[in-house]
Formats: structure tokens, C-alpha cells, sequence
């Protein structure tokens, strides 16, 4: 979605569209399903577990840090990540509303 485009859409629209990459490739969902499996930060043993390269593993990495799912912390020679649980939160509520619409909707057809 270009800049100029994103304008013609509300803040709330525009921040779904946003949270929703997140979702967009499974390797970022097998990330954070893995995240919260182990229930601590981990570094670097992503690539093992997930099976990518290191660069395509660092790639989605990023993309989860900028959507501000993800925290990482250096430690040493390594950064390591852990599920933001404030923003997990906060993503789940705008989320869940988004995702409940059909429960006031009527059938239409």
C-alpha cells in the first residue's frame, strides 16, 4: 500500500493492515508460535528450529521487531528475542474487534 493511498484510510484500518503482516508468511508465525512455546528470549538457535537460512531467518526477525512484536536485547555477540507482551496485548484487542464484526452482523444471503 502506497503512502499516498494509506492517507484515504482510518488510523484503526490502516494499523490492522499493519498488525496483519505479522501473519502474512508463515516462517513469522512459526517464529512467534516458537516464541511462546519456549517462554523465554531466545538467540540464534532459530535456524535450527525453524529450518531457513540465518539471513531469511534475520529478515523476518526484523519485520516481527518493527511491527514491535518483538523485543530483542543484546547479549554479547548475540541478539536475543522474546514476544512483547504489552504490544502482543494490544494487537490482540485490536485484532479480536476486528475479527468479532460477524457477531453483530445479520446474514445477508
Amino acid at each position: 500500500m502506497g503512502l499516498a493511498k494509506s492517507e484515504m484510510f482510518t488510523k484503526e484500518q490502516n494499523e490492522i493492515a499493519v498488525l496483519a503482516k505479522a501473519f502474512a508468511h508463515p516462517a513469522r508465525v512459526a517464529i512467534l508460535q516458537h516464541l511462546f512455546k519456549i517462554n523465554t528470549c531466545i538467540c540464534g538457535d532459530l535456524v535450527n528450529e525453524i529450518g531457513l537460512a540465518q539471513p531469511t531467518i534475520s529478515q523476518h526477525l526484523k519485520e516481527l521487531k518493527n511491527l514491535g512484536l518483538i523485543k530483542g536485547n543484546v547479549e554479547g555477540t548475540s541478539v536475543c528475542y522474546c514476544i512483547d507482551m504489552e504490544k502482543w496485548g494490544a494487537m490482540k484487542t485490536i485484532m479480536t474487534a476486528f475479527l468479532d464484526q460477524d457477531l453483530k452482523a445479520t446474514q445477508c444471503c
